[in-house]
């Protein structure tokens, strides 16, 4: 049964070897690296977005969860992520379930962590000049799917935060429904923003709809290699 398990969560065993670099370290050499050129000659807006988005992730929990994790092992790091990230879906759903908007500090944490999220994918994208491409795509891609999901269920929690729809929520799936029809631009027109804040959030939501779909998604999606049923090079 234990075999089993670790089979499940660990996939094939790698004795304990540790990821071949230190995140902290390896985070503090790439903002060195963006801010010598050395691998882009960037300047001006450019330089100090990428150098921002660097220096961001020594501000969030994930950068250190990877490294004391790594002590342990490569398959360890990937397992404490998968579970972190669980745990940041998870938390705005309680949150609606539990009502706990009302409660200041619970709210300010989930933003913490939904700003993680928010600057972790550009990241990835167009600061990270040292660090090598991850053990699978295909992971990266279902993060990616989750990454999102906590996204639109923390946009829910925002709208729950006052009155800045035409109507209350008489439930708390209704804050994410309306959460998600504002992410895929559908609109039904049951739920609508009526005042600024209201406005604000929407817009900002659909903005990073666009961005997790046409960047992001995109971005990750071409190097996924196919394999089985749809590898265009397997003869049989």
């Amino acid at each position: 049964m234990k075999k089993t398990v670790q089979k499940l969560f660990l996939g094939k065993s790698s004795n304990g070897v540790q990821a071949e670099y230190n995140p902290i370290q390896k985070r503090i050499q790439n903002i060195q690296s963006i801010w010598d050129n050395d691998h882009e000659d960037d300047n001006g807006i450019e330089k100090i977005f990428r150098l921002l988005l660097s220096s961001s992730q020594l501000l969030f929990p994930g950068i250190y969860i990877k490294y004391f994790s790594r002590k342990k092992g490569i398959e360890y790091q990937d397992l404490a992520i998968d579970i972190y990230i669980l745990i940041k879906v998870a938390f705005p759903i309680t949150i609606l379930i539990y009502q706990w908007y009302t409660i200041d500090w619970v709210v300010i944490v989930m933003t913490y962590l939904f700003l993680e999220t928010i600057f972790y994918i550009p990241t990835l994208i167009f600061a990270s000049d040292l660090f090598s491409r991850p053990r699978s795509y295909r992971r990266s891609m279902i993060l990616l799917f989750f990454n999102y999901t906590e996204i639109f269920l923390s946009y829910a929690v925002f709208y729950s935060l006052g009155d800045f729809l035409n109507r209350k929520f008489t439930h708390w799936f209704d804050a994410i429904y309306f959460s998600i029809i504002t992410s895929t631009s559908v609109g039904f027109g049951d739920f609508y923003p009526t005042t600024f804040i209201g406005k604000l959030l929407v817009s900002t939501q659909s903005l990073l709809f666009l961005f997790f779909i046409i960047i992001f998604l995109n971005f990750f999606s071409t190097k996924v290699k196919p394999k089985g049923y749809f590898d265009i090079d397997n003869k049989n």
